[in-house]
């Protein structure tokens, strides 16, 4: 309810929202003062009249101190009313915002609380004793009478205080970014039960005794005051343990737990040894460790299976959802003699075989800045220039094919490969349905490089690349043609090339260095 009161006047009033303290604080704590004197009162007998006149001195000053501490706590919420003002702050200013909401409390609590009592408490006690018409060292007895309500209004005005803050620091928080640094200021859970327990058992005691006593005076009074001060602080002192500790114990467990989650032990278990609201806590925090670990679990899996660098990419939504269209280079290699190797070869050895070869093939394509898109059966297909963009995306393809054969095509291999590289448009994005997608990509350039690799059995080479991956490259690379292909799917021929080895000049291999860009490419015919 007041959480809901206070969000009301939040949204409504907007900067005029910080009069709200003002307009509650004072009042709560004015009632506080009227009523401590009245209490006080009742042990003198005081005539109606002049416990109204002490009464009122009492609230009045106490309102001037609430006044004066408002007024001294202003400096505390420029941060905030600044944020609020601000369209577009940023990440260090919500952070400042939020620490100057959730620690205002505590930071006009320090400054304020007992300049707040001694304004309060010292006129309301010379009124007192000039009315009751006791001698000048009585004050001193009705001033410790007046110390457990002081304290209960203190606790009252700073509870207020966070119920009222709460909506600006819930606004906040949902602007705060991940890795803000946490640091505890407020007020902890132990102190409040030290503070809140004696002040209301001591109110308690002074209560009852005016009750029981009828009157008494000075001497009553100071009987009360220190029996309900040392009962209230004997009793209270060891409840406030006892409750402090069955809940600051628990929540340093939640917190010691969830750093061990957070360093990536996921099988750390918090046993619910209640079957209360922290009891229920440690059983939801299980099922949340648990949630985690199947999640890492899929997520590893998920970069088993899939290029961990396009896993970081989906994660990161960087790409649109309909796709775009890019220039990029594809990659296709293929095992040679595969059907005849897996007729001859036991199921386990295939497998192992392409195992071994692919281990091989995939470093070569991540080191070049690659991907690998699939792969099909004894084939692999990679993509250089998406998701992440390169220039030289043409450069990096052709010397990561001529890599691969040169570390794969040795005269001992169990397996033999041929590789095609084509350059050109394609869209790249997420593809697939009914719940399961692949970044990938399409169009006429991933054809043809399947087309061209084929057609390394009819030239007898181990690398071919197209035209249009020689007229993208950056980097000078010897090449020679090998005339035009026919090509399925293709209404013309097509030019394939082969790379060649460095010359006696330093002209280099795709793969063996980079030259400037722009250079004359040297091709043979």
């Amino acid at each position: 309810m007041l959480d809901r009161l206070a969000r009301h006047f939040y949204e409504r009033l907007g900067v005029r929202y910080q009069l709200l303290f003002l307009a509650t604080q004072g009042p709560a704590a004015m009632l506080v003062a009227l009523g401590t004197v009245v209490l006080i009162g009742s042990y003198y007998d005081l005539a109606p009249g002049r416990l109204a006149i002490a009464g009122g001195i009492g609230a009045a000053f106490t309102g001037l101190a609430v006044l004066l501490a408002a007024i001294r706590s202003q400096p505390y919420l420029v941060k905030v009313v600044a944020w609020r003002q601000n369209p577009a702050p940023t990440d260090p200013e919500t952070t400042a915002a939020w620490d100057a909401a959730t620690n205002f409390p505590m930071r006009s609590f320090r400054r304020n609380a007992l300049m707040i009592n001694v304004i309060a408490v010292i006129p309301s006690t010379a009124a007192i004793v000039a009315l009751i018409e006791q001698p000048w060292h009585a004050g001193f007895v009705i001033a410790a009478g007046c110390l457990a309500p002081a304290t209960y209004a203190t606790i009252l005005n700073y509870s207020i205080a966070e119920i009222l803050m709460r909506p600006a620091i819930q606004e906040i928080a949902a602007a705060l970014p991940d890795d803000f640094q946490f640091e505890r200021r407020g007020l902890p859970v132990r102190k409040r039960f030290l503070l809140s327990l004696p002040a209301v058992t001591g109110v308690t005691g002074m209560v009852v005794g005016a009750l029981v006593t009828d009157g008494g005076g000075t001497g009553t009074l100071a009987a009360t005051v220190a029996v309900s001060l040392v009962v209230g602080l004997g009793l209270s002192l060891e409840v406030t343990v006892l409750l402090s500790r069955a809940i600051t114990d628990p929540i340093g467990r939640v917190r010691v737990a969830m750093a061990r989650v957070r360093g990536g032990d996921y099988a750390f278990r918090l046993p619910p040894e209640t079957s209360d609201e922290l009891g229920q806590l440690f059983h939801d925090f299980n099922q949340m460790a648990a949630g985690l670990a199947e999640r890492e679990q899929l997520r590893e899996a998920f970069g088993t299976y899939l290029d961990k660098d396009i896993v970081r990419f989906i994660l990161s939504d960087r790409y649109p959802r309909e796709g775009v269209e890019i220039d990029v280079s594809i990659l296709f290699c293929d095992v040679r003699d595969f059907t005849a190797f897996a007729e001859r070869s036991a199921a386990p050895d295939v497998v192992a075989a392409l195992n071994a070869l692919f281990e091989t093939v995939v470093p070569i394509i991540s080191r070049h800045g690659g991907h690998v898109d699939k792969f099909l059966g004894d084939g692999m297909l990679a993509v250089f220039g998406a998701p992440e963009f390169f220039d030289d995306h043409a450069d990096r393809a052709v010397a990561a094919a001529c890599e691969i054969v040169r570390t794969v095509n040795r005269l001992d291999a169990t397996l033999m490969v041929g590789a095609g590289v084509n350059s050109g448009r394609v869209v790249a994005g997420s593809i697939g349905g009914a719940g399961r997608l692949n970044f990938s990509v399409i169009g006429d350039a991933v054809n043809v490089a399947a087309r061209v690799e084929s057609a390394t059995r009819q030239t007898g080479d181990d690398v071919l690349v197209t035209a249009a991956t020689r007229d993208t490259l950056r980097r000078p690379v010897r090449l020679t043609s090998r005339g035009t292909v026919e090509l399925k799917g293709k209404s013309r021929p097509v030019e394939v090339l082969t790379p060649l080895p460095p010359d006696r000049h330093g002209a280099r291999l795709a793969g063996d260095g980079a030259a400037g860009a722009g250079e004359q490419l040297p091709v043979e015919s």
